[in-house]
């Protein structure tokens, strides 16, 4: 058998990378690269500022120091509030049983505190709330507090 006799073979495929998987996408432009990077800082630098300003709108803190259970039918419990000094504020005080229910609940009214001179400048007051509650108390603890909003009823 000559080469003549043997059938022709077809041409081997094209195994260039660009007919397996495509031409080359088109790349970004440096101006292109440069605008997403600006807008990406300032969308960072917003964010940002936007968590440092969020927390420090309410500008009410508590910090609970601890609590007496007298009896079952009496609880104190001993806190602070952070505010700015001239500002009111309420805060929303319960006693708690061993399953975590409450037994006792009171909105206490901190009237606003004067600038004193002190290291805080009259920003911190301590609290002693004493609360009736329905069974023994295990704890009692601050819920929450917030600046009431001038004119509203007293709870």
């Amino acid at each position: 058998m000559t080469s003549q006799d043997q059938p022709a073979l077809p041409p081997p495929a094209d195994t260039s990378l660009t007919n397996r998987y495509g031409s080359q996408k088109p790349r970004l432009s440096p101006g292109a690269k440069r605008a997403i990077g600006i807008t990406a800082l300032a969308a960072g630098i917003g964010f940002m500022a936007w968590v440092s300003t969020s927390s420090a709108t309410s500008g009410v803190t508590f910090k609970d120091i601890g609590f007496n259970v007298a009896d079952a039918t009496q609880a104190e419990v001993d806190f602070q509030v952070t505010r700015e000094p001239g500002t009111a504020v309420n805060c929303a005080v319960k006693a708690l049983d061993s399953k975590f229910a409450v037994v006792g609940w009171k909105v206490v009214d901190i009237p606003p505190g004067q600038p004193d001179g002190t290291a805080d400048n009259g920003r911190t007051a301590s609290q002693r709330v004493v609360l009736k509650t329905e069974s023994l108390s295990v704890s009692g603890v601050v819920d929450s507090c917030w600046v009431p909003e001038s004119g509203s009823p007293k709870m």
